[in-house]
């Protein structure tokens, strides 16, 4: 990743490199990058299968995101446990439904 990158991470991905009373991330700043890239595409990526899932199984939105956020927790998962409920956080945000009440802790 090069220094002269201007992307922005907002805090509440920072928050999940950031362990209690410390200051730095505990990751590198380009794994840091190179997972919100991901979680971020992921959450993309995922708007129009939510919308397909509430229209063609008729349920609310919070049950999509929960389905959602079951997909994202398997054992095979590309996405940490805290990065599987900031990508349907930001799902919610992208489809401006609800946030989830676990995914906002």
């Amino acid at each position: 990743m090069s220094e002269d990158n201007q992307l922005f991470i907002p805090e509440s991905f920072m928050a999940l490199f950031m362990q209690p009373g410390r200051y730095k991330p505990s990751a590198s700043r380009a794994e840091v990058y190179a997972r919100y890239e991901l979680c971020e595409d992921m959450a993309n990526m995922l708007t129009e299968t939510a919308q397909n899932m509430q229209f063609s199984l008729g349920i609310t939105e919070q049950d999509v995101l929960l389905q959602c956020l079951r997909g994202l927790q398997v054992e095979e998962s590309v996405v940490t446990l805290p990065e599987s409920y900031w990508v349907v956080s930001r799902l919610a945000e992208l489809l401006n439904w609800p946030i989830p009440e676990r995914a906002s802790d």
